[in-house]
């Protein structure tokens, strides 16, 4: 997932220009920069192994060691829906900060540009190299929301929060309602939901280890059938998160200005949640294959996973209020870097795991080894972000993603250094 590239408060000018490196927002680049690492976590299982695997949502196949274990409960407790629901919400505020008002014409024009690219670089990423790609969705999803982007941050919170909500709540009474249904329709309603086929899964993974173009067109097979059956349908979670973030911006919740008990309220409600989620998930997770000592608790608790969203910003946030912004600082260039950081997570991944130049790693890697990979990946990212950054003002793809909005080059150098 990538996030635009915020700009500073909008307003209606002239000569539009690309906002400089001072006039940036620090809390949203460190919450994007948590988030684009967070998000590999949960990604890595898409590019390590078939989507048969990654719809049915169980492990790889095999026995799985006590690392793997762990690494399974890590990637679901702490990772798994928070860090897509927190990019979301970002790119609600976004298309706020990009397109300014809706009176706003030119910053309105410029809006639909960089989301029309955003949506035919979407494309390219998800046809080409990885079906998981969120950027194209996102592309739609953002031409909805600028119609909205001028509503209250009132109106935003209520209409966003009170369907996110819902969400949440439809999805914690299903979990639940599946693990305690009587055993015969249960049986029933497995069946009809996404199982790993291990033959399914094995003709996948020779497929894709075969090289290009039959993992290629393997890839773009799986990434049309996403966007036909379910990309449409993620409109109604997507939005909603969208406008709750901008919601969330506009009454100055994410730039550290609400008032501390509604900060101390949401870590409470969300760590609570968190908690009981690590709790009930680990149970599960170390319980004999086909048992559920939780009676549903621990999916019921995961329904909930905005509020562990909310949560993680929540204390970022507050770090930086209270003058801490050392703990939070290696984020911020990171975030700063989103979309070049998303496409070189993809372009890492796909050569280390079914690209025909890298080692073919494709279908062979448990939690545990992918859990290596994803910190590799975070480590480079986080020393490559500020380095890239103490010479020029953005990064390479986002410096790329400009000049095609503006429809002009825009300088890359720092003035500093130019």
């Amino acid at each position: 997932m990538a996030a635009i590239d915020v700009e500073t408060a909008p307003r209606a000018q002239p000569g539009l220009t690309p906002v400089q490196p001072k006039d940036r927002i620090y809390n949203l680049d460190v919450l994007r920069g948590w988030a684009i690492l967070g998000i590999l976590a949960v990604n890595a299982i898409s590019f390590a192994w078939p989507y048969q695997l990654t719809m049915a949502g169980g492990p790889p196949p095999g026995a799985l060691s006590h690392a793997d274990t762990i690494g399974l409960w890590v990637t679901d407790v702490f990772f798994a829906d928070k860090m897509r629901t927190l990019f979301t919400m970002l790119f609600g505020v976004s298309v706020f900060l990009v397109g300014g008002e809706r009176f706003d014409e030119g910053r309105g024009r410029l809006l639909r540009r960089r989301l029309l690219w955003l949506g035919l670089i979407g494309l390219i990423h998800g046809a080409a190299f990885w079906y998981g790609d969120i950027l194209l969705h996102y592309a739609y999803c953002g031409l909805l929301v600028m119609l909205m982007r001028s509503w209250s941050a009132r109106r935003l919170l209520w209409v966003g929060g009170s369907i996110t909500l819902l969400w949440g709540v439809v999805a914690t009474l299903a979990s639940w309602g599946m693990a305690n249904m009587p055993a015969e329709f249960a049986a029933k309603m497995q069946a009809g939901m996404p199982s790993a086929d291990p033959a399914a899964i094995q003709a996948a993974i020779e497929l894709y280890r075969s090289g290009w173009p039959a993992g290629l067109l393997a890839n773009l097979e799986t990434w049309a059938t996403f966007q036909l059956m379910a990309s449409p349908f993620l409109i109604l979670v997507t939005v909603p998160l969208m406008l709750l973030g901008l919601g969330l911006f506009k009454s100055g919740y994410l730039s550290g200005r609400s008032p501390l008990w509604v900060y101390l309220l949401v870590i409470l409600t969300g760590g609570a949640n968190l908690v009981a989620f690590a709790w009930f998930g680990w149970q599960e997770a170390i319980a004999p294959e086909g048992s559920d000592p939780t009676r549903g608790l621990a999916a019921a608790a995961g329904g909930m996973a905005p509020l562990i969203t909310l949560f993680y910003a929540t204390v970022l946030i507050l770090i930086n209020r209270f003058g801490l912004r050392v703990l939070t600082a290696l984020f911020a260039p990171v975030g700063r870097m989103a979309f070049t950081n998303y496409l070189t997570q993809t372009l890492i991944m796909v050569t280390l795991y079914y690209a025909p130049w890298g080692p073919m790693w494709f279908g062979t890697h448990g939690p545990a080894e992918m859990w290596m990979v994803v910190i590799a990946v975070w480590v480079a990212q986080l020393i490559w972000s500020p380095l890239w950054l103490s010479v020029f003002s953005m990064g390479p793809l986002e410096w790329l993603w400009r000049c095609l909005s503006y429809g002009r080059m825009v300088p890359l150098r720092k003035a500093s250094v130019a």
